[in-house]
């Protein structure tokens, strides 16, 4: 499984979003591959991921994709990355 991590540069939030996603992960129990990425390069980044994870803002920004969009309000809220990718994985 491929998760993709998306922020509007791909430098600093979708890298801390990447960590707290595999911590998350961790507490389910659960692998996947989870990559950080730019919104400009997520045709590339996420043609095969089954779940892109995001912030509100950039929702709108992702275009079509077959894979499941994930909003993230906190990217360091591990209760709520854990929450919601249970739902979208588990």
């Amino acid at each position: 499984m491929k998760i993709v991590a998306v922020c509007g540069s791909g430098v600093g939030s979708s890298a801390i979003l990447k960590l707290n996603a595999e911590r998350a992960l961790e507490r389910l129990d659960l692998e996947a591959d989870v990559v950080a990425g730019d919104i400009e390069s997520l045709g590339t980044t996420a043609a095969d991921a089954q779940v892109i994870l995001t912030s509100p803002e950039l929702v709108d920004r992702i275009g079509k994709t077959f894979a499941d969009i994930v909003v993230i309000d906190n990217y360091f809220d591990l209760a709520e990355l854990t929450e919601k990718l249970e739902r979208a994985i588990g």
